[in-house]
């Protein structure tokens, strides 16, 4: 479990899927994560356990993200394997009406310092549509750095990066 100012971080669970499907039902959150193609209760329910799969290989993984003034879960979040390239990627999503106002810059920074002061990673990314301006900017004021434009996840993805010695100058 990591904590911010405002943000509870904790590993997602098997009891978490129903509110992860209402979570990323609406297509303003899920337009940027796939479409609903990606972001409905059977690719949800497969995806579920990847993300549990992932604490126990590498320590770390997605994750819920609860407001400590009320108690709700209002994202996810985490550090995870960018599918099969060997790089490590910071990843965050929101509930719509928590968008803009700096839980994604909040939840990004907590995981590049776990990632680099306690995972021991030399270099994380990140990868965002090119069209979803809050996510790269976020990037940006986290100080990721834009490398190219390749696919993940099926679409075409700017690709941001930072190094360890980046983040801790």
């Amino acid at each position: 479990m990591l904590e911010t100012e405002r943000l509870i971080i904790s590993k997602i669970t098997p009891d978490d899927l129903p509110w992860l499907i209402q979570m990323r039902a609406p297509d303003a959150v899920n337009r940027y994560l796939g479409g609903p193609a990606m972001q409905n209760a059977d690719a949800l329910t497969k995806r579920l356990p990847i993300y549990i799969e992932c604490h126990d290989k590498y320590g770390f993984g997605f994750c819920t993200m609860t407001l400590k003034s009320t108690g709700e879960m209002i994202g996810t979040s985490g550090l995870q394997p960018l599918e099969e390239t060997g790089e490590i990627e910071v990843g965050y999503n929101l509930a719509e009406k928590y968008w803009r106002q700096g839980f994604g810059y909040e939840c990004a920074m907590e995981w590049l310092k776990y990632g680099f002061e306690t995972a021991g990673l030399e270099r994380i990314v990140a990868v965002a549509d090119p069209a979803n301006t809050g996510s790269w900017r976020i990037m940006e004021k986290c100080g990721m750095k834009y490398e190219k434009t390749e696919k993940h996840y099926g679409m075409d993805c700017v690709y941001y990066a930072i190094s360890r010695s980046e983040f801790l100058t």
